[in-house]
């Protein structure tokens, strides 16, 4: 076969073997079929163990929570969270500079409480879980609870490593986990090291990776936070390259977020430029075969999806608050005090779709108010959202 013709195959098997999968792909629109089709051009299919997966912020195109996306969201078009990210401890022995859930604090939710929280999720209509903390594996019923998830949606593991044993990779994998990333910043020790306010914290996380790749069948990525500095010094590409050595099947990026009073200043935040610049580079990766990267400004641009915190994304933190997403410090109110579904139900009405991210636009406001208090409590959210103006919606809401 030639390396044209094997490059169409690969392009063109996973969309026949999903339509073979979702016959009812055909009652969705014309026009919006065309703009899923053409963002699905943007990545490569890769195909591990019995999951084709385009990237990990979809559920597997041959799974059950993906049918669910092509039946719920595309064809129906319900107004449900599709997304959310639990919180399964906030404990971590890393102490990262950024972190968005350093300063959260509380009671941390039982076991039972949390999957109390992922059965609701599920019964709103998600259809994709990340597990998040502190560091999730820390939670010793973190395979119980994967289990719970993983029978009605796709479920992708955020990890430093710290703890990791091949048993419990193994046991994870076995519970439904489909895809996990591994914290990665940098290509250097010690830079990655000063970060994470951990020595050892490199190590811990090629340990990681190289640990879970031996898991059959599981989708292996690394997750990096880039600075604003790395983005325009053109240091990405060297650090694709480096990941790309490891082996992995995808690198999850993200930029540097203004989540915590110490990055609540333009020098840290991201330009529209720079996020296109992240994009344009992306979709050159993407043409090549091999490790696909998966940059997060990609699917909140208003080309595409948008920010759906609030809406289409909900994040549970390990305290119970519920957050637009895991970057706003924001609180709508704590499961133990009122219905999830409620909260949820109050979030939506408050939080549109809309075409950019919503924490690098109204950083400052969250400046003005925070009085030393991460998350914002509910009333002096409510009062911020007075505040906030979200513009039009991205493009996938224009079908």
């Amino acid at each position: 076969m030639s390396d044209k013709r094997r490059s169409v195959h690969a392009v063109r098997w996973p969309i026949l073997k999903v339509l073979r999968r979702n016959p009812h792909l055909l009652k969705v629109r014309p026009a919006l079929s065309l703009f899923f089709l053409k963002y699905m051009r943007k990545f490569r299919a890769q195909k591990v163990g019995p999951n084709i997966i385009l990237h990990s912020h979809l559920p597997p195109l041959n799974s059950r929570a993906y049918s669910r996306l092509i039946r719920e969201q595309l064809i129906e078009r319900r107004d449900h969270p599709s997304h959310a990210q639990v919180g399964l401890t906030n404990a971590c022995p890393q102490r990262c500079v950024y972190c968005y859930n350093r300063e959260r604090k509380g009671a941390p939710m039982s076991t039972e409480e949390i999957l109390a929280v992922v059965r609701d999720l599920k019964a709103m209509g998600v259809f994709w879980m990340g597990w998040t903390g502190g560091e999730p594996l820390l939670n010793k019923d973190i395979v119980r609870i994967t289990e719970e998830a993983a029978e009605a949606c796709a479920v992708k593991l955020f990890t430093t490593g710290c703890t990791l044993t091949p048993g419990l990779a193994g046991d994870l994998k076995s519970a439904g986990l489909f895809s996990v990333s591994v914290s990665l910043d940098h290509w250097r020790e010690e830079v990655h090291d000063a970060n994470r306010g951990f020595p050892g914290a490199f190590a811990t996380a090629l340990r990681a990776i190289e640990t879970f790749r031996n898991v059959d069948g599981l989708h292996v990525g690394v997750s990096a936070v880039l600075s604003r500095d790395m983005i325009r010094q053109g240091q990405t590409e060297e650090f694709l390259a480096f990941l790309e050595g490891l082996g992995v099947h995808e690198a999850w990026l993200s930029e540097v977020k203004p989540s915590v009073q110490a990055f609540w200043n333009d020098d840290n935040v991201i330009s529209e430029e720079d996020r296109l610049c992240l994009v344009r580079l992306q979709d050159l990766y993407n043409k090549r075969k091999g490790m696909t990267v998966n940059y997060l400004g990609h699917f909140e641009g208003r080309e595409h999806f948008g920010c759906n915190a609030g809406h289409r994304m909900v994040y549970v933190d390990a305290f119970g608050e519920v957050s637009p997403c895991v970057f706003t410090p924001m609180t709508l109110g704590n499961v133990r005090e009122r219905p999830l579904t409620e909260i949820v139900r109050d979030m939506m009405a408050r939080f549109p779709s809309a075409g950019s991210c919503f924490i690098n636009k109204n950083y400052k406001l969250f400046q003005a108010r925070s009085q030393g208090l991460i998350p914002l409590p509910r009333d002096a959210s409510l009062e911020l959202l007075e505040h906030v103006k979200f513009g039009s919606p991205a493009d996938f809401f224009k079908h």
